[in-house]
């Protein structure tokens, strides 16, 4: 009975030696015992030691039992049971930031010249490509930051379509040049074939002038909306940080399928317009973008992608996710499209044999 005792009160010391917490400040002092709270904006901690080691070599206990006060600036760091209390100190927080049609928005209100540190991780696959937060090693035209890499995580702090817009990346440390909302994204014009999303840790120090005390801190200290969306599309409720495009793409008379590397969305407005001439095999000979005079065996079985249009006509089709295509439309010299289906747009030559064909098309495609 009597080992099972010291057994105990053995077990019962450690236990209360391992809950000890330890404040660690940066006058070199390191106290412990048992943080209260975060109060009226300073620490409020319980001493048992003073285990700071004076000239004399032995511990201080002169302080046992006192509750003390300290301000976040006076404090290094704070362990509970071994562990880091850097959440007391700062605000960390982890998202989820997968490609879509909307920047993500991190549930955060930036001050101006706060210090921000992300972190990412993860994987989004797109098509064949697996993009990591600092992106491929392509550009992509398309994206927010045409010069930057190919999926690279990017923020931008409020709803002003002129701020600018920051590299991440897997690390970065940047100090806020304004007051506002935090998003992010991944760099690339397309969201529609893509799956997974980076996991992104935000930490910045906590804004002590809005902390009353440990349970009435407010998480948007400038009272915006939480969840709001903002829009990667034009004429969204919160337009996307980058101005229209427009692109010149050549179109040659031998072409079945000519990428135009420009990903739609359903309902989006496109204009496309056309200049040039291609020869549309011997018989028909040198057309414009509207094509020739239809008639002939390829309008009466329908070989020709639009058989009701003329040879050598400049078609347009949307290749879908899922690999299918969409019903070919004719483009001719001039054409503003309402984007029938999600997916990447193609551009043509109406033709049913290619081999004889030569010229082509310049088209200008704004969107």
């Amino acid at each position: 009975m009597r080992k099972l005792i010291l057994v105990l009160f053995t077990v019962f010391i450690l236990a209360n030696v391992a809950v000890a917490d330890t404040i660690y400040l940066r006058d070199g002092r390191s106290l412990r015992g048992t943080l209260l709270g975060f109060i009226n904006g300073r620490f409020a901690f319980r001493v048992i030691t003073d285990r700071t080691t004076p000239a004399s070599g032995n511990i201080s206990t002169r302080d046992e039992g006192e509750i003390q006060f300290f301000r976040p600036n006076e404090v290094d760091r704070v362990e509970i049971d071994g562990r880091s209390l850097d959440d007391v100190r700062f605000e960390t927080r982890t998202i989820d930031v997968p490609l879509g049609p909307n920047w993500i928005d991190s549930g955060l209100d930036l001050r101006r010249n706060e210090r921000v540190q992300i972190t990412a991780s993860g994987t989004i696959l797109a098509n064949r490509s697996r993009i990591t937060p600092d992106g491929l090693r392509t550009s992509d035209p398309a994206s927010p930051l045409p010069r930057a890499a190919e999926g690279l995580l990017i923020g931008v702090i409020g709803d002003d379509s002129n701020s600018p817009i920051l590299e991440l990346g897997s690390s970065r440390e940047f100090v806020a040049d304004r007051d506002g909302r935090f998003f992010m994204t991944a760099n690339r014009g397309s969201y529609s074939d893509t799956r997974g999303s980076f996991s992104v840790q935000v930490r910045r120090e906590r804004d002590q002038s809005s902390l009353r005390d440990g349970n009435n801190r407010t998480d948007n200290p400038l009272g915006g909306q939480r969840n709001r969306p903002r829009s990667r599309q034009p004429g969204g409720e919160y337009p996307q940080v980058r101005t229209p495009q427009e692109i010149s793409v050549d179109v040659p008379g031998q072409s079945r399928s000519t990428d135009t590397t420009i990903d739609v969305r359903a309902g989006d407005q496109i204009t496309i317009s056309a200049t040039g001439a291609v020869v549309a095999g011997k018989r028909i000979g040198e057309v414009g973008p509207e094509g020739g005079r239809v008639s002939g065996f390829g309008s009466i079985v329908g070989t020709r992608p639009i058989p009701s249009a003329g040879p050598g006509a400049l078609i347009g089709y949307i290749r879908l996710a899922d690999g299918q295509v969409s019903q070919p439309f004719l483009v001719g010299s001039q054409l503003t499209l309402s984007v029938p289906a999600d997916g990447r747009l193609y551009l043509a030559i109406n033709d049913d044999d290619y081999s004889d064909n030569g010229g082509g098309f310049k088209v200008r495609i704004k969107y």
